[in-house]
C-alpha cells in the first residue's frame, strides 16, 4: 500500500497495524463509493477514475488503468492515474500486446514480475520499463460470463504484487464491473452496445474538454483534468456533463480552467 504519510503532528510513520486499519478503512469507504452509484444517477468515467486511484491507494501499485471494450471489442482507454499511464495504455493498444490485452482475451489475471527482452510483450515491456514500471498486473473486469475490460496495475519495482493485493484488485474491478452494466440501467437489453459505447463517448468528450482546459490556463493534462474534476465536485455535477457543457459552450472556460495564463515567449538571443 502506497502510504507513507504521517501520523498527526508527531513526524513519526504509521506502524504496521496503523498502516492496516487505514487499508481497511479505505477499502470499506471505497467499496461503498462505488455501490452507491448503483442507486442513483452517476457518471461512469469518474466511476472509474475513483477506481484508479483507489487502487494507487490501496494496493503496492504506483499507476492504474482501465481499458474498456467497445460494441465492436476493441479495447479502449477508459481511465488512469496520470496522462503518462494514458500514453503508456495507448502504446499497448497500437502495439497490439501487452498484459491487458491477454487479460481481457483469457479472462483471467496477467502479471509480468520482471518485464524484459525475454517477457511475451517485448515492445510494451521495453516502453513500461522506460516509464518507470519495470512489473505489470492486470485484471479483468468481468459481468458473469462477459469480460467488459481490464484494470492494469503498474509497479514501479520489479517484484510481483502479493496475492492479497490482486485478490483486492479483482474484488474493485468485479464491483465496478457492475456500475458499468448499470449505467443506463434502462438499457439492460443492450449491456455491452449501449454502456459501454456510452462510456466510450463520454471519454471522448472529457479528453475534448480536458484539452481546451490546459491550453486555455497553459498548464499539463493532468492538471487539466483535476481542474475539471474539481469543478464537477464542487458544483455537484457529472464530469461528462461538465465536459460537454464546456464544449457547448454552455459553461464559460474560465470557471473551470481559472484564469487564463499569458503565453510564455522565450527570451530573444543576448545582444
Amino acid at each position: 500500500m502506497n502510504d507513507d504519510r504521517t501520523i498527526g503532528d508527531t513526524g513519526r510513520q504509521p506502524s504496521v497495524e496503523e498502516r492496516a486499519l487505514r487499508r481497511e478503512e479505505l477499502t470499506a469507504i471505497t467499496f461503498v463509493e462505488i455501490v452507491d452509484t448503483l442507486v442513483d444517477d452517476f457518471d461512469v468515467i469518474e466511476v472509474l477514475t475513483v477506481l484508479t486511484a483507489r487502487t494507487v491507494e490501496l494496493l503496492a501499485a504506483s499507476a492504474a488503468g482501465i481499458l474498456l471494450a467497445d460494441e465492436h471489442g476493441h479495447l479502449r482507454v477508459m481511465a488512469a492515474s496520470s496522462e503518462k499511464i494514458q500514453l503508456l495504455e495507448l502504446f499497448q493498444l497500437q502495439n497490439d500486446e501487452g498484459p491487458c490485452l491477454d487479460s481481457y482475451r483469457t479472462g483471467t489475471v496477467v502479471a509480468h514480475p520482471t518485464l524484459g527482452p525475454d517477457s511475451p510483450w517485448p515492445r510494451f515491456a521495453a516502453e513500461s520499463v522506460a516509464s518507470g514500471y519495470p512489473s505489470v498486473c492486470a485484471i479483468p473486469m468481468r459481468f458473469k460470463e462477459r469480460v467488459l475490460g481490464c484494470l492494469n496495475l503498474f509497479i514501479s519495482r520489479p517484484v510481483a504484487l502479493p496475492p492479497t493485493d490482486v485478490a483486492l484488485a479483482q474484488a474493485l474491478a468485479d464491483v465496478a464491473s457492475i456500475a458499468v452494466v448499470q449505467d443506463q440501467a434502462t438499457r439492460l437489453a443492450a449491456v455491452r452496445e449501449g454502456n459501454l459505447q456510452h462510456a466510450l463517448t463520454s471519454r471522448i468528450s472529457i479528453e475534448q474538454a480536458k484539452g481546451m482546459v490546459a491550453e486555455y490556463a497553459r498548464v499539463d493534462m493532468d492538471q487539466a483534468f483535476a481542474r475539471l474534476r474539481q469543478f464537477a465536485r464542487n458544483h455537484n455535477r457529472g464530469l461528462t456533463e461538465v465536459a460537454q457543457s464546456l464544449a457547448t459552450g454552455e459553461l464559460v472556460i474560465e470557471s473551470v480552467a481559472g484564469p487564463r495564463r499569458p503565453r510564455t515567449v522565450p527570451p530573444g538571443p543576448a545582444s
